[in-house]
């Protein structure tokens, strides 16, 4: 990794495998999380590996999910990767898309979404 891509994150930047995580790549994943909703509260962060404020939000947004007690379950999205299912939540969810972004959802449903600085944990827990 080059000096500027530690800086302003680099084009194959994932989350550094934190455990919480579960990886939305596919349609299929995505099903299985909104299926998910319907047991637990969960939370997609959608997330732009080639912006500074994506990657400082994302950095900040982990610190919170690692210093909680509260149980998460958090899935990550790389929207340059897997721009389609990035398309597809917007247009299911009638959330117009930003970046980063976090959208909560319980039993099928978006029940919150934030966006850069917004972004907390408070926004799943509450």
């Amino acid at each position: 990794m080059s000096f500027f891509d530690k800086i302003f994150g680099g084009k194959n930047e994932t989350p550094d495998q934190k455990t919480f995580w579960k990886k939305i790549e596919s349609e299929e994943d995505l099903t299985k999380a909104i299926e998910d909703s319907f047991q637990n509260r969960i939370a997609i962060f959608k997330h732009s590996t080639s912006c500074f404020i994506s990657r400082t939000v994302l950095k900040n947004f982990e610190k919170e999910v690692e210093n909680s007690d509260q149980p998460v379950n958090v899935y990550y999205l790389d929207l340059l990767a897997y721009r389609s299912v990035s398309n597809k939540i917007a247009a299911d969810f009638e959330i117009r898309h930003e970046s980063p972004q976090l959208i909560v959802i319980e039993n099928g449903k978006p029940v919150n979404n934030a966006s850069h600085q917004d972004i907390s944990l408070s926004q799943i827990v509450s």
